[in-house]
């Protein structure tokens, strides 16, 4: 039986080059963000011009604030990403709704506070799960008063391992702790976004590798 390969999103991308080095560095999934005030923001017709850069099998991702289903209906008749990503303070309810109208798998993310308990993400979880076949996982991300990534560590020990394999982690993952991450935490993947950048918005291909390579090195020292 082989380890599990952790499958990585790299996040805010911004510009075509950073793309096409995100690609040739082995990531499994690019992120858009379609958030205004995100320093990492990029328009409708920014980020149809970014996945058309996208080769076969990497999947793209929307990040999405508080939008209302018009909203992203309208990004996605310019920019058809594969998967949305609610980051703001969206209800099941309002999750579910806007996913069902654009037909799209959806990302749920989740801060988690330092009072957070395993039973309380599981709940989550489960809650998600049971009132939408679009839902495909929880996104994990510190929290902060505020929208968007945190840049920011939580506390992993949270995270309960029967849904870790089914999570994606986020919130302050770099170079320098992913493999911790993936060898402590297992989770199904990583994102990262201001872990892998030279100035926001603008990533560093040199820095994407080596992060790719770092999350690899925690796969190969996972236990089976």
């Amino acid at each position: 039986m082989m380890n599990h390969r952790t499958r990585i999103k790299l996040c805010g991308l911004t510009r075509v080059e950073d793309v096409q080095a995100a690609v040739a560095a082995g990531a499994d999934a690019i992120g858009f963000v379609f958030y205004p005030p995100s320093p990492r923001h990029v328009s409708a017709q920014q980020a149809a011009a970014l996945l058309a850069a996208l080769p076969p099998f990497v999947a793209s991702v929307g990040l999405f604030v508080n939008a209302s289903a018009a909203e992203v209906a309208q990004v996605l008749s310019v920019a058809p990403v594969s998967t949305l990503q609610f980051h703001g303070d969206e209800s099941i309810e309002q999750c579910c709704a806007i996913a069902k109208a654009v037909n799209r798998p959806f990302l749920r993310a989740l801060r988690v506070r330092p009072d957070t308990t395993a039973a309380d993400l599981l709940e989550c979880e489960l809650a998600y799960r049971s009132a939408s076949p679009l839902f495909s996982g929880l996104l994990l991300d510190t929290w902060v008063d505020a929208y968007g990534g945190s840049g920011k560590v939580f506390d992993w020990s949270l995270i309960p391992a029967e849904l870790a394999h089914r999570a994606v982690l986020s919130g302050g993952l770099s170079v320098q702790n992913v493999t911790d991450a993936v060898v402590s935490v297992r989770p199904y993947a990583v994102d990262v976004s201001s872990g892998i950048e030279a100035a926001k918005g603008v990533k560093d291909a040199t820095m994407m590798h080596a992060f790719v390579s770092a999350v690899r090195q925690g796969d190969s020292n996972s236990p089976i």
